[in-house]
């Protein structure tokens, strides 16, 4: 087990215009009160008892008495809600839900419901970004009792706000490190320092709805990529030793999807068509592997590598979970039978058989390299897949409440086993 401290100073609000920040004489000093203390990281199961702890708020909220606190929910048989927002956490062990009353987060492994925040009805909307850090009580919250345009950085030890940044335009997504809160908009990338929320940096970016962002959580250093300023280009930005920026022309059509291994040396990409997904390596630039996901026009909903970089999975409107197998390993290829077609039918072929003697004279479609599993869902729901801490298992969470757990054969492929399978918009006395 691991205990963490985090360690906040004071800090004024500052209300980010356009990357100027500006403070107003008004402000009110923003009291960020120690300790925000992590909880014990733990192992695959989860304490009985409230994760964590849900103490009286002190008399040094008062900064805070206009904004309506969230409050665990008191009526466990209540209507189911409806989601916002998916999001795993940063090692993949838990999951956090943005509903139309509030939040909540669930363990992985284990499936647990760990806790929910619903807000009351007093104006507002639905929370339409959880963020979480790692296992710890540390959130960052977008929606709900709060602006859109403001990100609220939520202790849920404390069960107040710590912080906010306030923005012109909404926000699309939020990133943490544990040194880093990384603020997504439209047209802007904003980088701030966790322990003073100080402004350190800003990238200007294409049009990017979707919020598209990542960040490598390796202690020694920060890599962030993000839309570059052309809609088929991602942006790398490596922070350490020396700030450099590097650009990758990754498709031939614009960027609708991308994620990074844990220690940002890889990162995976997928194009608004669909069909290809890319691996780049970080440090050079270079395309270390293409594989196809299918022929037929698709959206990638998510793009996931398992923590050794040997496995890449993927989502999308189409209702099938890809796995692939990766070359990242020290330069090797993982030795897996790849599947020759998007459907379960086809025969097996691995991409070194006689039928990569023809690369360049059959169509590049038939030299492709496809799936080694696959998992097959509801066609049009909106789903994000991870790797299960179990070895060889994917973890799926959907926009209808779904969660599924499955298990691949990494030596002969094929159909995924499932698992598990829960639902976490039912009400709360069924977990």
């Amino acid at each position: 087990s691991i205990i963490i401290v985090f360690s906040l100073g004071k800090k004024k609000k500052k209300e980010i215009t356009h990357g100027r920040p500006s403070e107003s004489k008004s402000d009110k000093t923003l009291s960020i009160s120690p300790p925000g203390i992590f909880i014990i990281e733990s192992t695959a199961t989860v304490s009985a008892s409230p994760w964590p702890p849900d103490p009286t708020p002190t008399s040094s909220d008062a900064s805070f008495s206009s904004l309506p606190l969230p409050s665990e929910d008191s009526n466990p048989t209540s209507s189911p809600s409806s989601l916002l927002h998916l999001s795993f956490n940063q090692d993949h062990g838990c999951f956090a839900v943005g509903t139309d009353s509030g939040f909540r987060v669930f363990n992985c492994d284990p499936f647990t419901e760990i806790f929910r925040r619903d807000f009351d009805d007093r104006g507002g909307g639905g929370v339409s970004v959880v963020e979480m850090l790692f296992r710890s009580n540390i959130l960052a919250l977008v929606g709900g009792q709060y602006p859109p345009n403001k990100v609220m950085i939520w202790d849920d030890h404390l069960n107040r706000c710590i912080g906010e940044l306030s923005f012109r335009s909404h926000v699309r997504s939020v990133r943490l490190r544990r040194d880093r809160v990384v603020v997504v908009l439209d047209l802007k990338v904003f980088v701030y320092n966790f322990a003073d929320l100080k402004l350190l940096h800003q990238i200007e970016t294409t049009a990017n709805p979707k919020g598209l962002c990542s960040v490598s959580q390796g202690a020694a250093s920060m890599l962030l990529v993000c839309p570059g300023l052309q809609k088929r280009q991602v942006r790398l930005e490596h922070y350490s030793p020396y700030k450099t920026t590097k650009f990758i022309m990754a498709h031939d059509s614009s960027i609708a999807c991308f994620a990074l291994t844990q220690d940002g040396h890889f990162l995976a990409t997928a194009s608004s068509k669909g069909t290809l997904l890319r691996v780049f390596n970080t440090a050079d630039a270079t395309l270390l592997q293409e594989v196809r996901r299918g022929a037929d026009r698709a959206e990638i909903y998510s793009l996931a590598f398992s923590s050794n970089a040997q496995w890449l999975a993927v989502s999308s409107d189409k209702g099938t979970v890809h796995v692939f197998g990766l070359k990242t390993n020290s330069g090797s290829q993982v030795k897996v039978t790849s599947r020759m077609a998007p459907d379960a039918t086809h025969p097996a072929w691995s991409p070194s058989t006689s039928l990569s003697l023809l690369r360049g004279v059959l169509p590049k479609y038939f030299s492709s390299e496809w799936s080694v599993a696959q998992f097959r869902l509801v066609e049009g729901t909106q789903y994000v897949v991870a790797f299960g801490h179990e070895k060889n298992t994917v973890v799926i969470i959907g926009m209808d409440g779904s969660f599924y757990k499955c298990k691949y054969d990494p030596v002969h492929g094929g159909e995924m086993y499932q698992l598990e399978h829960h639902n976490c918009v039912k009400p709360a006395s069924v977990f």
